[in-house]
């Protein structure tokens, strides 16, 4: 088999602060190394190693040739991103604790049981409109 594992995804943001801040805040992801392409962004990573390039990479989505350059133009009609993505899952730890900085960041969230195998589900979206579906052990 060619694929071995999910590298990463990026989000083209409109708000690379706000992003940024919600990753990491809520999510606990680690802002740190990144490339020096000539547009902003963030990567951001689980823990300390860096050695997978990081989990999630935000690009400021703002009208820019660079952006535009490198990561190509969105397609017609599209209002913002690159297509039909409904929502990307972790699988994470701690939800009482999860479920604590979502309130206080005031992020909206909805809990379900997966039938059959008994998983939690939460799924909230961050500040570009992408759902993430986190997944926890019962």
């Amino acid at each position: 088999m060619a694929i071995r594992q999910l590298a990463h995804f990026a989000v083209r943001t409109r708000d690379l602060g706000v992003s940024r801040r919600f990753y990491e805040d809520v999510l606990q992801l680690r802002a740190g190394s990144r490339p020096p392409f000539a547009f902003p962004g963030a990567w951001l990573y689980v823990g300390g190693d860096e050695t997978a390039l990081g989990v999630v990479h935000l690009v400021s989505g703002e009208a820019s040739a660079a952006v535009g350059d490198y990561l190509g133009v969105p397609p017609t009609g599209a209002s913002f991103g690159t297509g039909s993505l409904d929502h990307v899952a972790f699988f994470a730890d701690d939800w009482p604790a999860l479920r604590a900085r979502c309130d206080a960041a005031g992020a909206t969230y909805v809990e379900r049981i997966v039938p059959g195998l008994g998983l939690l589900q939460v799924f909230l979206t961050d500040p570009s409109g992408v759902t993430l579906e986190l997944t926890f052990a019962t």
